[in-house]
């Protein structure tokens, strides 16, 4: 039987193990992917250090997944071999509970995620449900296409379903990961973008990036700032401090609203008060659907929106790992698996 290189984790907290394995077979309603590239995010430490609740060792992280069709199970349609497809957090749902029914399908209760409920992108080749995959455009390269399968189409999503409307005042709060593409996407999507993170280094890539404002929350006081520019009518807080999001509150404008998306695990104070007076809300966001990823892409290779990557090939998998977990990638880890 052919074999491929896959990147096993096979105990709690315990090293990636390059193994041989037996390349699978697609059963009815399922693809297989010849995988090219996949993403290293900070969620695949939920598997790498057994926290998600029920996570089955051994597993092969990765849910930014990136390639090309190879294999057709039975009952597919939609799909031919060698159309290029990529995997998100979104990777099947049961299809019969009621957020199914209602066709919200990220919040189906027994949604599976690459990684976590079945093999990941960690390895030459996935098996998923059909259901999970999204087109990706020709004028995206697989890395390029990897890291937008998650923290493109978070972004993304949450931004083009915030209420927020051309010409409003946007703010995107932290230049990582998630950040540096929500200002790429809020700048593309007509918002007056402001882009606030920590020292006056990071003022030029926010620029360039396509932010008209930035501002140093170690300098000022992001709130102020915001409501010198009238308020804000959307931040999107894409850091993990509860306390660098409680911190910008009192910059939305009437009727503005804290949308988030980084899993911030301290907690985030909030006054009843700055909430009440001015219509004020705060909500949060999750991924989103495979054809809302293929929404991400397509935009983004329209519109120009790239994220910024340091690439490593499968064999260095616990590199590029901890390196993503330092916090000093600029600003995405993609791992390759090779011609």
């Amino acid at each position: 039987m052919p074999k491929m290189r896959a990147a096993v984790v096979s105990t709690p907290k315990g090293p990636f193990e390059i193994v041989q394995r037996e390349i699978p077979e697609p059963g009815p309603g399922f693809v297989r992917l010849k995988v090219q590239a996949c993403g290293v995010c900070h969620s695949d430490s939920l598997t790498k250090e057994a926290l998600w609740p029920g996570v089955q060792l051994p597993r092969v992280p990765g849910h930014e997944i990136a390639g090309v069709v190879d294999a057709i199970g039975p009952n597919v349609l939609g799909w031919t071999v060698g159309q290029r497809a990529g995997i998100g957090w979104h990777g099947g749902h049961c299809g019969h509970c009621d957020s199914c029914r209602r066709g919200d399908f990220l919040t189906c209760p027994e949604l599976q995620i690459p990684g976590i409920s079945y093999d990941g992108g960690y390895q030459e080749y996935v098996v998923a449900p059909a259901v999970a995959l999204a087109l990706i455009p020709d004028a995206l390269s697989p890395v390029e296409a990897g890291p937008l399968m998650c923290a493109g189409i978070t972004t993304f999503n949450s931004l083009r379903n915030s209420g927020a409307r051309a010409g409003d005042v946007v703010a995107v709060l932290g230049i990582g990961g998630l950040g540096h593409l929500a200002v790429q996407y809020a700048s593309r999507m007509g918002f007056n973008t402001v882009a606030i993170a920590r020292g006056e280094d990071k003022g030029p890539l926010a620029k360039k990036l396509g932010a008209t404002h930035y501002i140093d929350s170690q300098a000022q006081d992001p709130a102020a700032e915001l409501n010198k520019l009238g308020g804000a009518r959307v931040v999107l807080a894409t850091v993990t401090s509860g306390s660098a999001m409680a911190q910008v509150l009192g910059g939305l404008g009437i009727n503005g609203k804290l949308i988030v998306v980084g899993a911030a695990f301290d907690p985030l104070p909030v006054s009843a008060l700055t909430l009440i007076g001015a219509r004020r809300s705060l909500a949060g966001w999750p991924a989103g659907t495979s054809i809302e990823s293929q929404d991400t892409m397509a935009f983004s290779a329209r519109t120009g929106v790239r994220s910024m990557n340091e690439v490593f090939p499968l064999d260095r998998v616990a590199e590029a790992y901890d390196r993503m977990m330092s916090g000093k990638a600029r600003f995405r880890v993609v791992v390759t698996m090779g011609s």
